[in-house]
C-alpha cells in the first residue's frame, strides 16, 4: 500500500514515491525567527512531523531539510526598535522555536540551513539568472527577477498573470496575488539594515531566493517534496518555482504539501481578536504539550481546523484514556491478567461478530442520544469515554480468535488513513476502536498472549507517529514557568501550575509510598490525608489491582 498525498501542482492524489534509494528528500519552509512562534505556525510543523514519521515507519529513509529565516523585512524592522544586532535578536528566537518544536515532540530535521551561513549560495544563484537575463538590476543597486521570463509563473497557485504592467516592480517579501510583479532577489543597502559587501553589491537576499538556494544546495535542483503553510503558496512557493526552474532548467520540486490555516473558536486567529496563542500562552495556562499536539493533529492536514479550549480539554482527557489503555495492556502484558493461552486457528479465519456488534451498539447509542437531545460525542475518544463503562452487556462468548481478527482489521484501517493523503482522524478512530474494543475483552478475560502482542504491535505503530503514549508533560510545563519567570512574565502562570515547581515525581513517588505504609498499618486518616494533599495539588490517585497508578491534571 503506497502512501498517497495530495500534490499542489495539480491538484490531485498522487503516491509519494522516493526518486532514488527509497530516500524521502523533502524540504520545509521553516520559521522566521521575528517572534515566538504560535499555534497556527505549529499546526503544519506537526503534520510535517507525522509525515516524516510515517514514511520512516513505512521504510522510507529521511533527507528533511528546514531552513531558519533570520534576515528578512520583520526581523530587521524588530532588531531595529529592540536596538538589537539581527544575530543576537534571532538567536533568542531561534533558541525558543527549537524548545517548543520540542515540547510538541517534533522531529528535529535532519539539516537545519540558516540564511545568514548561506549568502554564497544565494549569489551565486542571482549571478546564474543575471547571466540568462532573467535577473536584472535596478537603478537603486537591488536585484528583481522578470517574471515574464518564466511562462509557467503562477502554476502552482493558479495566478493569472493577464493585465501585469511589464517591468512593475515589488520589493516588499509579501503581498497579495494582485501585487504580483518583478520581485526582489536582492536588496540594495540601507542605513539601519544588515548587508554583505558580494559581487552584486552592497545588500543583503531577498526572501524568496533564501529557499530555493539552501533547497538546492542541500537537495539539488530537483527534489520529492516541498512542505509548508497555505499561506506560502503565493508568491513565497510561486517564486521559489519560477527562479529555480529558470537557473537549473529542471523540475524544482515534484511534490508540493500545504497545511491549512487554524481557526480559533471559530475566527481568524489575530492580536485585535484577542486569540492570539504561542504555545507558551497556552502552557502557562496549564495546558498539557501532549494535548495541544494531538487536538492539533485531529483535523486532517487538507482540512481547516477549528481550534477551541473545549477540545483542548477533551484531547487531553483522550490522552489520558491512551495513556491508562497502554498501561493496562503493559500490566496485562506483565501479569498474564486475564489473558487466555493464545489461540491456534483452524479453518477459515471467524469474523468478529460479537466485537462488532458491541462497538457498533455503542454507536448506535450515541445516536439515539443525540436523537434525545444530548449532546452527540463528535470524536472517536469522546465515544471511547460513553462506551468504556457498558462493558458488562459486552457478550461473553467473544472469542478472543474474534478480537485476533478485529485487531488485524484496525490494524489495517490505521496503515490505510495514513496512507490516504494522512488521514489523522480516521488513523486516530481505529485507535480508539482497539481501546474500546480490547477493554471489554480484558473486563470479561477473553484476551490471549497473541492479542496483547498485537495490541502492543499496534500502539507502537500508533505511537510511532503521533508521539503522546510517554508522559513528558510536568518537565514542559515546568521549563515553561522558568521561562516566563525569566522573562518577567509571572502573571502569565495560571496558580495552580506553582505545584510543579514543589512537588516533583520524585516526591509525589514518595509521598504514595507513605500512604501504601498508612494502609498497611491501618492507619487510613493518614492515608485519606495524603491522598487529599495530593488532590489539592493537582495529583490523582488511582488504586487498580496492580498497584497504585498516579497523573498530574
Amino acid at each position: 500500500m503506497a502512501i498517497e498525498l495530495f500534490n499542489t501542482l495539480g491538484g490531485r492524489i498522487e503516491p509519494l514515491t522516493p526518486e532514488r534509494d527509497n530516500t524521502l528528500r523533502m524540504y520545509c519552509c521553516g520559521p522566521t525567527v521575528y517572534d515566538y512562534g504560535h499555534i497556527g505556525n505549529f499546526r503544519t510543523f506537526l503534520h510535517v512531523d507525522v509525515l516524516r514519521r510515517y514514511a520512516r515507519l513505512r521504510g522510507m529513509r529521511l533527507q528533511h531539510v528546514m531552513n531558519i529565516t533570520d534576515v528578512e523585512d520583520k526581523i530587521i524592522r524588530n532588531s531595529n526598535a529592540a536596538g538589537m544586532p539581527i544575530d543576537q535578536y534571532t538567536a533568542k528566537y531561534e533558541r525558543a522555536f527549537l524548545e517548543d518544536m520540542d515540547a510538541l515532540g517534533v522531529e528535529r530535521p535532519e539539516i537545519l540551513a540558516r540564511a545568514t551561513e548561506n549568502i554564497p549560495e544565494m549569489v551565486a544563484l542571482i549571478e546564474r539568472l543575471a547571466s540568462e537575463d532573467i535577473a536584472y538590476k535596478a537603478d537603486d543597486g537591488s536585484w528583481y527577477f522578470r517574471i515574464d521570463r518564466f511562462p509557467d509563473y503562477g502554476k502552482l497557485s493558479g495566478k493569472d498573470l493577464e493585465g501585469i504592467e511589464d517591468g512593475a516592480r515589488v520589493d516588499v517579501d509579501e503581498y497579495g496575488k494582485d501585487s504580483a510583479r518583478d520581485f526582489a532577489l536582492w536588496k540594495a543597502c540601507k542605513p539601519g539594515e544588515a548587508s554583505w559587501d558580494t559581487p552584486l553589491g552592497c545588500g543583503r537576499p531577498g526572501w524568496h531566493i533564501e529557499c530555493s538556494a539552501m533547497a538546492m544546495k542541500h537537495l539539488g535542483p530537483t527534489f520529492d517534496l516541498h512542505a509548508g503553510g497555505e499561506d506560502l503558496m503565493f508568491p513565497h512557493h510561486e517564486n521559489e518555482i519560477a527562479q529555480s526552474e529558470c537557473a537549473s532548467h529542471q523540475s524544482f520540486a515534484k511534490h508540493w504539501f500545504h497545511v491549512r490555516f487554524l481557526l480559533v473558536e471559530g475566527k481568524k486567529m489575530s492580536k485585535s481578536e484577542g486569540n492570539f496563542y504561542t504555545l507558551r500562552d497556552l502552557l502557562l495556562m496549564g495546558h498539557r504539550a501532549s494535548a495541544i499536539r494531538f487536538l492539533l493533529l485531529s483535523v486532517p492536514y487538507r482540512h481547516q481546523m477549528n481550534f477551541t479550549f473545549d477540545g483542548l480539554t477533551e484531547s487531553s482527557s483522550a490522552v489520558d484514556r491512551l495513556r491508562t489503555f497502554a498501561k493496562r495492556i503493559h500490566s496485562a502484558s506483565q501479569n498474564n491478567f486475564g489473558a487466555l493461552a493464545p489461540v491456534v486457528a483452524t479453518g477459515a479465519s471467524p469474523q468478529p461478530a460479537a466485537l462488532a456488534a458491541e462497538v457498533d451498539r455503542a454507536r448506535d447509542e450515541d445516536r439515539g442520544s443525540s436523537r434525545r437531545g444530548d449532546a452527540l460525542p463528535s470524536t472517536p475518544e469522546q465515544r471511547t469515554t460513553n462506551n468504556e463503562s457498558r462493558t458488562t452487556n459486552a457478550d461473553p462468548q467473544t472469542t478472543n480468535s474474534d478480537l485476533a481478527t478485529l485487531l488485524h482489521q484496525k490494524r489495517d484501517a490505521y496503515h490505510a488513513a495514513l496512507s490516504n493523503d494522512l488521514n489523522t482522524a480516521e488513523a486516530r478512530a481505529a485507535i480508539f476502536d482497539v481501546v474500546r474494543a480490547v477493554n471489554i475483552a480484558l473486563d470479561h478475560g477473553t484476551v490471549s498472549a497473541d492479542d496483547l502482542d498485537a495490541t502492543r504491535a499496534l500502539l507502537n505503530d500508533f505511537d510511532t507517529v503521533f508521539d503522546v503514549l510517554t508522559d513528558r508533560d510536568a518537565a514542559i510545563t515546568r521549563s515553561a514557568i522558568a521561562w516566563a519567570q525569566s522573562e518577567g512574565r509571572e502573571a502569565s502562570i495560571a496558580p495552580e501550575l506553582f505545584n510543579l515547581l514543589t512537588l516533583s515525581d520524585a516526591d509525589i513517588e514518595r509521598l504514595i509510598g507513605e500512604r501504601n505504609d498508612a494502609r498497611k498499618r491501618r492507619n487510613f486518616a493518614r492515608a485519606d490525608s495524603v491522598r487529599n494533599d495530593l488532590l489539592e495539588k493537582g495529583i490523582l490517585l488511582e488504586d487498580t489491582k496492580s498497584g497504585v497508578t498516579w497523573k498530574r491534571k
